[in-house]
């Protein structure tokens, strides 16, 4: 029976950059992926396909709905949605056969099966021959997460599909209802509706993307609604049925007890992700679950188990891919007896519509929560210079800084490129600067990170230059 060092389950962005820093720290590593393509969720069938599809849409939208503010003459545009999917495949394809490259390059062994407990060393590759086991000094769970659905919602993976689904379709649908105001259904709906899809997005909070900054969501439903996305807020879903290829969504009002009732083509579900550790066998390890499904582990993230890992979305904390990265380095360098250290405040949260939203650190909400006293800079794209030589008006800058110390505790951004620009917010937050600080650095003219040195401004003084 072959022993290793390290043993990874799953291979998404956490297991496979794990298995990675632990080759490069000297480890003998193996990873085990049930799928015959690395990289997981995110790669195959999350954020990298979810990305492709935005971008693609959006240079569809722009191209025949802002052409002429440009003084750019098209006619007779047409969507090829099969082209498009072809697109998004490839750059799926080539990713991670990128990955594919890395365990070679690192020297890491892939197995490809199916990888559970037999006991707390040993793990069972069930493959398409047979059983295959091997040792891990060392493991570590990094088995992801998959979508959830509601209690009285079948998924037939056909008219009411999940995310996994609605990447791989080759047609526009004629009305998609989402249901979730999150991240994941509103960058989805966003694909569809500037495709030429009628979206509709029933939540049952009373805003959308509630896990952020309430500005970001109040601005981003603004500028949604005005480009024709339906919102039903403050409704919960009471029936989803199929009738042939159309599909009936009913939901009944919090406020009143009123009950709506939608008709179309697609139903995408899109109300969150749990854990996926089924058929893991974590008995066999003496493991257990939590009561949400996730792993427990310490603040090495170690389980039960000491020399058993778990990190990504098996554990407690926001599911995002570059958390799960961060884990995956942090577990490599513990293992290895270094001391390595994660900030969970400043890892930074994205919804990749457009505009973009981003945030870090407390929200204005938190805030207030916390008894901290607070002062708020904040800076329109509207007067931006590059935003308004790129026609992106829309969206704000937001600075929330200690009213004592000056030092900045939360950034909140909707608008062109924030997903990009919160990584200056994260530096800066890291090294614990100031509003002055971020507000006295110089940044170059024209582009959408000044927005970020106004809005600071505006919050250590009160005064912005360009406001």
């Amino acid at each position: 029976m072959e022993q290793f060092d390290v043993v990874v389950i799953g291979s998404g962005p956490g297991g496979y950059v794990a298995a990675i820093r632990a080759a490069q720290l000297n480890f003998k590593v193996a990873i085990i992926e049930k799928y015959k393509t690395l990289g997981g969720t995110c790669l195959n069938v999350g954020c990298i396909p979810s990305k492709a599809w935005l971008d693609s849409s959006e240079r569809y939208f722009e191209t025949v709905h802002s052409h002429d503010v440009h003084g750019i003459e098209v006619k007779d545009v047409k969507l090829n949605p099969k082209k498009m999917s072809e697109r998004v495949q490839k750059v799926v394809s080539e990713i991670t056969g990128g990955v594919a490259f890395l365990m070679k390059k690192n020297k890491i062994t892939v197995f490809q099966g199916h990888g559970s407990f037999k006991d707390k060393h040993t793990i069972q590759i069930k493959t398409e021959t047979g059983i295959q086991e091997i040792k891990g000094k060392n493991i570590i769970i990094a088995t992801g997460s998959k979508p959830s659905t509601l209690p009285n919602v079948k998924i037939d993976k056909e008219r009411i599909i999940t995310s996994t689904e609605a990447l791989k379709l080759q047609e526009v649908p004629k009305h998609m209802i989402v249901i979730g105001g999150g991240v994941i259904g509103l960058e989805m709906g966003s694909v569809f509706k500037r495709l030429g899809a009628k979206v509709s997005v029933v939540e049952f909070a009373d805003s959308i993307i509630g896990a952020m900054d309430l500005d970001l969501g109040k601005e981003l439903h603004k500028v949604l609604k005005k480009e024709g996305m339906e919102f039903y807020l403050g409704h919960g879903v009471t029936e989803v049925a199929r009738k042939g290829g159309e599909v009936i969504v009913k939901a009944k009002a919090k406020a009143d007890n009123s009950e709506i009732e939608l008709v179309g083509d697609y139903v995408l579900m899109a109300v969150g992700r749990r854990p996926f550790t089924e058929g893991l066998n974590l008995d066999s390890a003496g493991l257990k679950i939590d009561e949400r499904g996730r792993i427990p582990v310490n603040d090495h993230l170690q389980t039960t188990e000491p020399h058993i890992y778990a990190i990504g979305d098996v554990i407690k904390g926001a599911m995002l891919a570059h958390k799960a990265e961060e884990e995956g380095v942090f577990v490599a360098e513990v293992i290895a007896g270094q001391k390595p250290h994660i900030n969970y405040n400043l890892i930074p949260g994205v919804v990749y519509t457009w505009p973009e939203v981003s945030g870090v650190g407390l929200t204005e909400q938190e805030v207030k929560a916390k008894g901290i006293e607070y002062k708020v800079g904040k800076f329109s794209f509207v007067a931006s210079g590059r935003a308004k030589a790129s026609n992106e008006k829309d969206g704000f800058v937001k600075v929330i800084a200690d009213k004592k110390t000056d030092e900045v505790i939360g950034v909140h951004m909707i608008g062109p490129r924030t997903a990009d620009m919160i990584g200056e917010a994260v530096v800066a937050m890291e090294f614990k600067a100031s509003a002055e600080d971020i507000g006295r650095i110089s940044h170059a003219h024209p582009t959408y990170s000044e927005a970020l040195k106004e809005a600071s401004l505006m919050a250590w003084s009160g005064k912005a230059i360009n406001a």
